[in-house]
């Protein structure tokens, strides 16, 4: 997104790895930040029309009241590629239309840097908007306990990387080859450690696209 605005990194990577710290290190150097899993809340409330395509989709079941069971639904897409490849059509378009409002935003305010962080990145049609796309990456012991740490049952743990599969990075990154530059940002270490990375790439960015 240059021609005189915003530097665009996506942050993308699997879940628990740390891809909101990142941003968040990201936002506090200056940068806006649009939370990708934020909109899709937004555009799956109450009163919103994705929920009448979902309900079309996916029943009764998913719901209490007028509101989305999101525990309900999370449950059943993540044991099921088809129901969530489903559930995706449905929600990316409308975030993206949000994402594209909130970009259009940065640019008229002047923003110089702006972070789009969203774990579907690539499935959702936003990459390639991005001028370099960050893989937010750590190993696979480290992602457990810190999705434990927030108190997510080990069966859930599991059912949600089996949605992803196996060397989601490693994937994402031969998908991205050659249409958006691509840099890995490990989380393993300290958090002193990652926000020295963080700034780090964030410089390199700056001067590959011709900013300060």
């Amino acid at each position: 997104m240059r021609l005189g605005g915003p530097l665009l990194i996506g942050l993308s990577g699997p879940i628990g790895c740390g891809k909101s710290t990142v941003g968040r290190m990201l936002a506090q150097s200056g940068g806006r930040l649009i939370d990708a899993d934020d909109l899709a809340r937004e555009v799956t409330a109450a009163g919103e029309e994705a929920l009448s395509d979902i309900r079309r989709r996916f029943g009764d079941t998913v719901f209490s009241g007028a509101e989305l069971d999101r525990a309900a639904l999370a449950s059943l897409v993540f044991a099921d590629a088809a129901a969530l490849r489903d559930l995706e059509q449905i929600v990316h378009p409308r975030v993206r239309r949000r994402v594209e409002a909130e970009l259009a935003r940065a640019g008229e305010d002047g923003v110089s840097l702006v972070v789009l962080e969203a774990i579907k990145l690539v499935e959702g049609g936003l990459a390639e908007r991005c001028d370099e796309v960050w893989i937010v990456d750590c190993p696979p012991d480290l992602q457990r306990a810190r999705l434990a740490a927030r108190g997510m049952p080990a069966a859930d743990v599991e059912r949600r990387l089996a949605a992803q599969g196996e060397d989601l990075s490693g994937r994402l990154a031969e998908v991205l080859e050659g249409r958006v530059p691509t840099r890995t940002i490990s989380t393993a270490a300290t958090l002193d450690e990652t926000r020295q990375l963080v700034t780090a790439a964030l410089r390199e960015a700056r001067k590959r696209s011709g900013g300060a």
